[in-house]
């Protein structure tokens, strides 16, 4: 599969009424919205951070040729 229509294939996922809410989820669940920085705790925070990269590396991948960071 092409990497195009790997992106075509997420943006068709999560571009439902479900999708939607799952997506919002995800953002809440993994820190999308929030600092992953845990003081004192600087294996928590690589732990967290890992979680919120999925959530980015989703969106990057549904978003279109030269669209702007959200």
């Amino acid at each position: 599969m092409q990497l195009d229509d790997l992106k075509l294939s997420y943006r068709r996922c999560f571009d439902t009424d479900d999708g939607r809410i799952v997506l919002e989820d995800l953002k809440k669940r993994f820190s999308f919205y929030q600092t992953t920085h845990q003081i004192g705790d600087s294996h928590e925070s690589a732990f967290l951070e890992g979680q919120r990269f999925v959530v980015l590396t989703l969106i990057n991948l549904m978003k279109e040729k030269g669209e702007i960071n959200e």
